[in-house]
């Protein structure tokens, strides 16, 4: 029966408002695979992610234009890795000109039993990502002229190497990076606005760099966390409230090098950095 043996695929014809809106599904169940590589690729509308079934290495749901995107499944075997979203119908140079493109919807269920390697490739239109209890082992997310919202609602279950964010004239907000037990954390930031949230149960150090170019940036950090900050800027303006000035870095007072600590390294061009304490 073929690599998708253990899969469900169902497409049905036909739309409620449209003659070019569909609905499609497809899904996995999960025999035994300890990892997956998931490459979710959604060039206009909302993508939700959250954690999915017990039985299940993935699930997703989509509403598409069938007029300009084919739905996007292919899962390999012997490498775990599948692709998922949504892709277009052939038409080089694709744009999305009107608002009506960005009803399309998917919601994507990964496994927590699986340790996950995730790439996200967006467009236009918005993300939300639950993330929080699933066993991340890399997370990158590349968006675009979107809004993004990424939360580790819960702890990772297991290491995580890298969480790499990508953002370019979009509004990203990543919330409770403690709970990603990411050793790094990178995010790139064009023209827009960027809320880092580093809460959570923060158990390792965690190194981040963050570059902004034009926009701004809000730092959300544990009051009960050390924190130390090194900053190359230009044309910017820091507010380093709860801070003090140890040699080139902020510090909180109680920084101590050898504990557990946040270590971030900002490069911003033009726009505000603003420190907000949290619990």
């Amino acid at each position: 029966m073929g690599l998708f043996a253990a899969a469900g695929t169902l497409c049905w014809a036909g739309a409620a408002s449209a003659q070019s809106w569909r609905p499609y599904s497809t899904f996995r169940q999960l025999h035994g695979e300890t990892k997956l590589d998931a490459q979710l690729e959604f060039a206009a509308g909302l993508l939700k992610v959250v954690p999915g079934r017990h039985a299940e290495l993935y699930r997703m749901y989509l509403w598409y234009d069938s007029d300009r995107f084919v739905p996007l499944s292919h899962y390999e075997a012997p490498a775990s890795t599948v692709r998922l979203g949504v892709e277009s119908a052939g038409r080089a140079g694709l744009r999305i000109v009107s608002k009506n493109q960005l009803r399309q919807k998917a919601v994507v269920e990964l496994s927590s039993r699986a340790d996950l390697a995730l790439d996200l490739n967006l467009g236009a239109g918005e993300a939300e990502l639950d993330l929080g209890g699933l066993r991340i082992a890399s997370v990158r997310l590349e968006t675009g002229a979107s809004r993004a919202s990424v939360r580790f609602s819960a702890p990772n279950r297991t290491r995580c190497q890298s969480a790499v964010f990508a953002a370019g004239a979009a509004d990203l907000a990543v919330y409770r990076l403690g709970n990603s037990r990411c050793e790094k954390v990178k995010v790139e930031g064009g023209v827009g606005k960027l809320t880092l949230d580093f809460g959570g149960a923060l158990d390792a150090t965690q190194r981040a760099e963050i570059t902004l170019s034009i926009g701004e940036l809000r730092l959300r950090l544990p009051k009960r966390s050390p924190v130390r900050i090194t900053m190359d800027r230009f044309l910017s303006s820091f507010d380093p409230e709860g801070l003090v000035q140890r040699g080139g870095s902020w510090v909180t007072r109680d920084f101590n090098p050898a504990e557990p600590h946040l270590d971030i390294a900002l490069d911003c061009s033009v726009g505000a950095v603003r420190v907000e304490w949290i619990n």
